[in-house]
């Protein structure tokens, strides 16, 4: 039945139709809910009160697998500024993005030069940029730009997804970078050749890897929902002394706000992940289908407010 959920939902997440509906009439049903705004700077107020709550925060602005120069250039200066405003309004977040968004499919030169603009903006404002990690044909194209990136800059991490095979190997290999890694279970639709089909294994895997990163000495972020996700990861840190400034948990916007809250006053970093911008619709269907407990958490967040 989770395999059936999780088709419907990525499924959905591709239908052109529904999208553009979406993007049409659904920005403002969305805001606030399950996005921060259809821009960040109608965004910055939720950021703020989630700030003003104890919690920290990254930001998105939705849209990937670009395939125009000129998009993926729009991407980038959209990004800068950014920065730019978080560093002006004084807000307690950081940015993520993906490669794709900055031209990965048309060009590798025109990512790097996109990326180095971004990462100069962020070193000169002292905040993080994550690179997300997308489907397995990018896989390792993101990490070795991310390893590229990470030898000049210090303000870039990057994300691990539980479900693939390889990503026990690339944690071992991206341990000389002492990198601060998002550790995700993973949201695209992967074939049993490269990713595992059951979510038991992807369970144990993701426990695996988690302890993994934080023994090797890594900032590394736990993004989940998943309660035994997190009371696993409490418990390692007990175990091995993991001091609370070596790790966070993260959560989307919209979902689990009453654990966000709880995480924080327990004395945990606890970041909420805010998208913004009209591509809203793909991502929400994408976290739906990640687990079937999201569905919940999600319509519980949208007709509450």
């Amino acid at each position: 039945m989770e395999a059936i959920t999780r088709d419907f939902f990525l499924f959905l997440s591709k239908n052109s139709l529904l999208n553009k509906i979406a993007q049409n009439r659904g920005g403002s049903f969305a805001a606030g809910k399950l996005i921060g705004g259809v821009d960040f700077k109608s965004s910055v107020r939720f950021i703020r009160g989630l700030n003003n709550q104890g919690l920290s925060v990254t930001v998105d602005h939705l849209g990937e697998f670009v395939d125009s120069v000129e998009v993926a250039n729009e991407r980038t200066e959209e990004c800068i500024s950014t920065i730019e405003m978080i560093s002006k309004e004084g807000l307690d977040s950081q940015v993520s993005l993906k490669m794709t968004s900055l031209g990965l499919d048309i060009d590798r030169d025109l990512v790097v030069k996109n990326m180095t603009r971004i990462l100069d903006a962020a070193e000169k404002h002292k905040i993080m940029v994550t690179i997300d990690m997308e489907d397995v044909p990018r896989c390792q194209a993101t990490i070795d730009l991310f390893k590229q990136f990470k030898e000049k800059y210090s303000c870039v991490s990057t994300v691990l997804q539980a479900y693939l095979y390889r990503t026990e190997k690339d944690l071992e290999d991206l341990g000389k970078y002492q990198p601060f890694l998002r550790m995700v279970k993973g949201a695209y639709k992967e074939s049993p050749e490269h990713a595992f089909p059951e979510k038991t294994d992807v369970d144990e895997n993701y426990k695996k890897l988690i302890e993994q990163s934080l023994i090797n000495g890594n900032y590394t972020a736990i993004a989940s929902h998943d309660d035994q996700i997190i009371e696993y990861t409490k418990e390692l840190a007990k175990k091995h002394n993991i001091p609370n400034d070596r790790f966070e948990f993260q959560m989307l916007y919209g979902m689990r706000n009453k654990t966000q809250l709880e995480l924080a006053k327990q004395g945990y970093k606890m970041r909420v992940y805010v998208p913004y911008g009209m591509d809203w619709y793909g991502y929400f269907m994408r976290r739906l289908a990640e687990r079937p407990a999201n569905i919940a958490f999600a319509f519980k967040g949208i007709f509450k407010k």
